[in-house]
């Protein structure tokens, strides 16, 4: 089940960074909360069919409990993803897209280190891979040096947020129904965004049209899919291993703008891969006495 989970936690890091790209050419079109409304709105639509078509194989008295359970789990993981999202995407406004990404991914090593606090056992190296990861990611990030900015500020916070729902999702998925739970989670985060989005922004039919095909990948791959993988992937990883996996989607950014975009790697940014890939691999290794946390430790 941990190599299952383990592909799982990685097909989604390499879905969120191909989205990278869409998400940059949406927000070209409409504003921040805007955009996350309606990509978490359609994500929320595609599990539909999935929970119904699920809920047909079993028993609905069984099932009852936990509904509710899953409702209040998805509330409090999608007040936090709406607050790690938004901040997330009004930063991007005040600074680069490299250390936007740098300072989101500082949850590799905030997982960990909040861990401590709930009274996880972190292995040894889970905390070697998480520290080279760091490294890599800011070799693969940082090209015109570090400087803190107003946007570097709201993307620091973010990754407070980040790191929460990591914990969170590692705490819930093993106790309610994980369909239920990210339907709920997407519902949330998408009538926040929206309810922020009538209020502060101005919403166009012409720009959501322009920004359709963005809309479409966000919302399908990057939410409805992804998301539920990350519930599904955490339901047999531990949270600071899962965060160490996620943040490759940083390496998938950067080499889907190489394929696809024909953006051009340095070598310091083909580094910057390759030591995230090895913060990985080393925190996959299990020592002989692992002290991997556990995910119904309290948060």
């Amino acid at each position: 089940m941990q190599l299952k989970a383990n592909f799982l936690l990685l097909l989604a890091a390499i879905i969120w960074g191909l989205a990278f790209v869409a998400q940059r050419v949406g927000m070209d079109h409409i504003q921040p909360f805007t955009f996350n409304g309606l990509r978490f709105l359609l994500g929320s639509l595609s599990l539909i069919p999935l929970i119904f078509y699920y809920s047909n194989h079993q028993q609905a008295v069984a099932q009852s409990n936990k509904t509710l359970t899953a409702w209040q789990a998805g509330i409090i993981a999608g007040l936090v993803l709406f607050l790690g999202a938004s901040l997330q995407q009004v930063g991007l406004l005040y600074t680069t897209a490299g250390k936007a990404a740098f300072i989101t991914c500082l949850y590799i090593i905030l997982v960990p280190i909040a861990g401590i606090f709930f009274h996880q056992r972190i292995s040894a190296n889970t905390w070697l891979g998480s520290v080279i990861a760091v490294i890599g990611l800011y070799f693969l990030s940082m090209k015109d040096g570090f400087y803190i900015s107003y946007g570097d500020m709201l993307e620091l916070i973010g990754a407070i947020f980040w790191t929460a729902h990591i914990l969170i999702i590692g705490y819930f998925s093993s106790k309610v129904d994980i369909l239920k739970l990210a339907l709920f989670q997407f519902i949330t985060c998408s009538a926040l965004s929206l309810f922020t989005a009538l209020l502060i922004e101005t919403i166009t039919l012409s720009g959501i049209i322009q920004a359709g095909i963005p809309l479409l990948y966000g919302g399908i791959c990057s939410v409805g899919i992804a998301y539920t993988l990350q519930i599904v992937g955490q339901k047999h990883a531990a949270p600071a291993h899962a965060a160490i996996i996620l943040s490759m989607e940083m390496v998938f950014a950067a080499l889907g703008g190489f394929a696809i975009l024909d953006e051009k790697l340095a070598a310091q940014e083909f580094l910057g891969c390759i030591l995230m890939f090895a913060g990985m691999l080393i925190a996959q290794h299990q020592t002989s006495t692992p002290q991997e946390i556990d995910s119904t430790s309290s948060v």
